[in-house]
C-alpha cells in the first residue's frame, strides 16, 4: 500500500526545489485540475500540481511532475517539450516517464461517460449539452452520443 502523501509535505518539497534552482520569484499553489498533474504559469511565475493528482501519487511520481515544471520554467515559455526542455529536464533528474491523464480523471471525476462503443470519459461536471465520442467520430455525431452516471 502507498503512504498518503500529503499537501503540506508537496509545499516542502516544491519549495525547496525552486529554491535549489535558483527559482526564488515563483511560487507554488495547488489547482483542481482533472486531466493534468502540474503547470507552470509563466505570466504569474507559478507552478501548480493537481490536488486530485498528489490524493492519488506517490511522492516520486510527484517528484517527477514538479522536475517537469521546473524544467519548463527555466527555459522559458517558447520552448515547450523540444530540444532544449528535454536536456535541462534530464540535467534535473527528470525520467521522461508518460503520466497517465486519464488514470488521475479515473479517480477523482464525479461523471463517467460510456459512448456505444464502450469508450470512457471523465467529467467533474455533468454536461449540460450532448456530447459525441470524438475517438468514435472526431466530429459531432448523434450516432455516437455519451450516456453519463456517476462515477463510483
Amino acid at each position: 500500500m502507498t503512504a498518503v502523501v500529503s499537501k503540506s509535505q508537496v509545499e516542502q518539497l516544491a519549495t525547496e526545489l525552486l529554491q535549489a534552482n535558483g527559482l526564488i520569484q515563483y511560487s507554488f499553489g495547488f489547482d483542481r485540475a482533472v486531466r493534468r498533474a502540474g503547470q507552470c504559469d509563466f505570466s504569474n511565475r507559478r507552478i501548480t500540481l493537481s490536488k486530485h493528482f498528489i490524493e492519488n501519487s506517490t511522492l516520486d511520481s510527484i517528484h517527477q511532475v514538479l522536475l517537469h515544471e521546473i524544467a519548463h520554467a527555466l527555459v522559458g515559455q517558447d520552448v515547450g517539450h523540444g530540444k532544449a526542455w528535454k536536456q535541462r529536464a534530464s540535467l534535473l533528474g527528470y525520467r521522461h516517464e508518460k503520466l497517465d491523464g486519464a488514470a488521475i480523471a479515473k479517480n477523482s471525476a464525479k461523471y463517467l461517460g460510456l459512448c456505444a462503443v464502450g469508450h470512457r470519459h471523465y467529467r467533474m461536471r455533468r454536461p449540460t449539452r450532448a456530447l459525441s465520442c470524438q475517438l468514435c467520430n472526431p466530429s459531432f455525431s448523434r450516432k455516437h452520443l455519451i450516456g453519463w452516471t456517476t462515477n463510483n
